[in-house]
């Protein structure tokens, strides 16, 4: 059987709107460019120095016959299924200028991006958006919905904040069937400790946090076994794996995680910043990483648990320990006004050369959540300048 995709395939129009983008000076004068309907994928958070804030839907959804499940291919030999223009800029769930004061996107679906006033679900077809949401969406809208006058430094802190909300979900479950096991059954004795590290844990990561290892194990192997599971029925993994039917699944995965720390550690006491491990070796994107190299402990998990900070691990080319190649890559808070101020880190450092002073000269930084200043100003730039050329001279 053959499958087809059909694609918007506008590069020069997309390329004239993404630089729009970055000359747009209010938001009227940036939706004009997103009327062009030629960016393809993403979603959008504005914000201007008038106080005005968005978020913008995907700005090319075609309209098409709502009967059918596009989250599945559908035949296309039946002109039903074609697409039937654009929708309109004025007919996506965007959100402008909340009552609330704030958007949000954490690569969920858009009927939170304001919590309670955002655009609603029934108000626009299944296949407008086939995200659901997510622990992520769920720690950011708590943070946004529990403070006002925010600052630079209140947002950084909330940007590592180490709150993990899905396993406010996964472990009260958890910690029910391990009580309910019969009283001769083997798994008793073996997983007591862990369970009741998991029970008695706070739901926060840290470098020192050994309950934070046995939930990241545990949550890998739910993973691998529930994920299929979870996207057929379109919700979060955690909201799947915390039903009563998903109780076996629960411990064996759970007593498989404690037996891969107990192999590859020697405890599943094992501290979390022991496991997961920051590493740039080379300049390669794929890169080398060796036990038996240098590397900084990393204290946040996955954004799936809801982690704000982010940092995808795992084992790599055999590894014991996990090291991370996705997630947060460049981290910035910014205050507008008639004076930008803005807080940036970026992942290891900006130069690719690991001879230059500038390889790894932020990689503490980016694992401490210690972001440095960006020197916008002038004068700034001037004085903090390692050295000044003028091109041709």
């Amino acid at each position: 059987r053959w499958v087809s995709v059909a694609l918007m395939e506008k590069p020069r129009e997309a390329l004239a709107q993404s630089f729009g983008r970055t000359k747009a000076e209010s938001l009227d004068a940036f939706v004009a460019v997103l009327r062009g309907h030629a960016n393809s994928s993403n979603n959008t958070i504005f914000a201007d120095a008038d106080g005005r804030i968005a978020y913008f839907h995907a700005n090319f959804v075609p309209v098409r016959d709502p009967r059918f499940d596009y989250s599945r291919p559908v035949d296309g030999s039946d002109p039903a299924t074609d697409w039937r223009g654009v929708h309109a800029f004025e007919a996506s769930p965007n959100t402008i200028d909340p009552p609330n004061g704030w958007v949000v996107n954490t690569n969920d679906w858009p009927y939170l991006a304001a919590g309670n006033v955002s655009p609603r679900r029934e108000d626009y077809p299944a296949y407008m958006d086939r995200g659901h949401d997510n622990p992520r969406a769920e720690h950011a809208r708590a943070l946004l919905e529990g403070a006002s006058d925010w600052t630079l430094e209140g947002l950084r802190a909330a940007a590592f904040d180490p709150w993990l909300p899905a396993f406010e979900r996964l472990v009260p479950p958890l910690v029910a069937d391990f009580a309910a096991l019969p009283p001769a059954d083997p798994r008793r004795a073996r997983l007591a400790g862990p369970v009741e590290a998991l029970r008695s844990w706070d739901r926060r990561w840290g470098a020192d946090s050994a309950p934070t290892t046995l939930a990241s194990f545990w949550a890998d192997e739910l993973l691998r076994r529930l994920r299929r599971e979870a996207d057929e029925a379109g919700v979060d993994l955690s909201e799947l794996a915390a039903r009563a039917s998903a109780r076996e699944a629960r411990l064996a995965a759970f007593e498989a995680a404690v037996g891969r720390i107990e192999r590859d550690f020697g405890s599943w006491r094992t501290p979390w910043g022991e496991v997961n491990r920051y590493q740039r070796r080379t300049g390669e994107i794929e890169q080398p990483f060796d036990d038996a190299a240098p590397s900084l402990p990393v204290p946040f998990v996955s954004g799936r648990w809801g982690s704000l900070a982010s940092f995808g691990a795992g084992p790599r080319n055999g590894s014991r320990r996990w090291y991370g190649t996705n997630g947060n890559s460049f981290v910035a808070v910014v205050e507008l006004g008639p004076t930008v101020r803005a807080l940036a880190v970026t992942a290891g450092g900006l130069a690719s050369d690991p001879a230059s002073p500038h390889f790894a000269d932020q990689a503490e930084r980016y694992a401490s959540g210690d972001l440095r200043e960006v020197y916008l100003a002038r004068a700034d730039v001037e004085r903090h300048a390692e050295r000044s050329y003028r091109p041709g001279l």
